[in-house]
């Protein structure tokens, strides 16, 4: 295959945009031949700071046949219609979580870039981190025995950094709040260590932030092998924090993020440091997203499998409208989800 690298085009410019770019700057797979959003100013700062085109209309972009790829990151209403015209176009997608904000159409997504036989590849770039492939790692090798229990926290600070004319902040544009904008990231963490999650309980607050969505929010997840997870999910902490710790009959692995990743086993009267390398997890997700255009690699998060990872989110917000416990399967078979 050839060695030059994959011409793509951003559309939807905003603070996520931006965080792709820096890393396809930092691959030599991609390159950034245009962009695209309906804000003027907006697309021509991004064409200066990228050195890319500042295309006049998404048409512009679908219809140039040496775009191979669009980097997706619209707000997760609009992804079905704008990830279809691409597939219509024969455009791959590299399409930021969550795949939508609803299963019905998560599904539509997965289906019209199947039939049109385009990449859908979507971002989750949590899992890839390294402390999380070691222990994935570990898990597969069977050093854990049978797992027990899971807990994970994932903060941000918001305070004082929440603009309520954005979407992101909106419970239109980002239903159950914190939970769908970075707790979804760690149920897909959880389901891939943990396997995959059967029900969800849910509770959540709104407690420091402005606007009408939770800022802070606890799922309880009973996973198919019978191991229970916990994740705290918030926008309210005093600082960012990440902490995922898997408990397992014959093994633990802790993870915080000002600690480090140790690992305990039966008979252990503490834990040992465990050094690992850090990686780009951004990076190595479009390098792959480049290496799937080829033909070189299937997406590890492809439509399906994002689609019940927001079934997961979907579930833990039914619960918390409901006050009940909920099937992921009851929202995956729902067309009202």
């Amino acid at each position: 295959m050839s060695n030059e690298p994959v011409r793509v085009a951003a559309l939807g410019m905003g603070w996520w945009s931006d965080v792709l770019a820096d890393a396809i700057g930092h691959t030599s797979t991609l390159e950034i031949a245009a962009c695209y959003s309906r804000s003027l100013d907006k697309r021509e700062a991004f064409a200066s700071k990228y050195n890319c085109v500042a295309a006049t209309s998404y048409d512009e972009i679908l219809n140039d046949d040496s775009i191979q790829g669009i980097i997706n990151t619209t707000p997760n209403g609009v992804h079905l219609e704008t990830v279809d015209q691409a597939a219509q176009a024969g455009k791959h997608t590299f399409l930021d979580k969550p795949i939508a904000n609803t299963v019905t159409e998560g599904k539509e997504i997965t289906r019209v870039c199947a039939e049109a036989n385009v990449i859908l590849s979507v971002g989750y770039q949590r899992r890839r981190e390294n402390q999380f492939r070691w222990i994935k790692e570990k898990l597969d090798a069977g050093c854990f025995g049978k797992l027990i229990q899971a807990d994970a926290n994932i903060s941000r600070d918001r305070l004082g950094k929440v603009d309520l004319g954005s979407w992101r902040y909106q419970a239109s544009g980002m239903p159950g709040g914190v939970i769908l904008q970075i707790g979804v990231h760690y149920t897909d963490v959880l389901g891939m260590l943990m396997g995959p999650i059967k029900r969800v309980s849910a509770i959540s607050a709104q407690l420091v932030l402005p606007g009408d969505n939770p800022d802070i929010a606890n799922l309880i997840m009973e996973h198919e092998n019978g191991s229970i997870s916990n994740l705290t999910a918030s926008y309210a902490s005093a600082s960012e924090y990440y902490l995922v710790n898997i408990y397992g009959k014959e093994a633990t692995a802790y993870y915080d993020f000002f600690g480090g990743l140790r690992y305990l086993t039966r008979g252990d009267k503490e834990p040992i440091n465990i050094k690992y390398k850090k990686n780009d997890p951004l990076v190595d997700e479009l390098d792959e997203f480049a290496a799937c255009i080829k033909g070189e690699a299937n997406p590890e998060v492809g439509g399906q499998m994002a689609t019940e990872s927001l079934a997961v989110i979907r579930a833990g917000i039914k619960s918390i409208e409901e006050g009940r416990t909920v099937d992921v399967a009851e929202i995956m078979n729902s067309s009202d989800e």
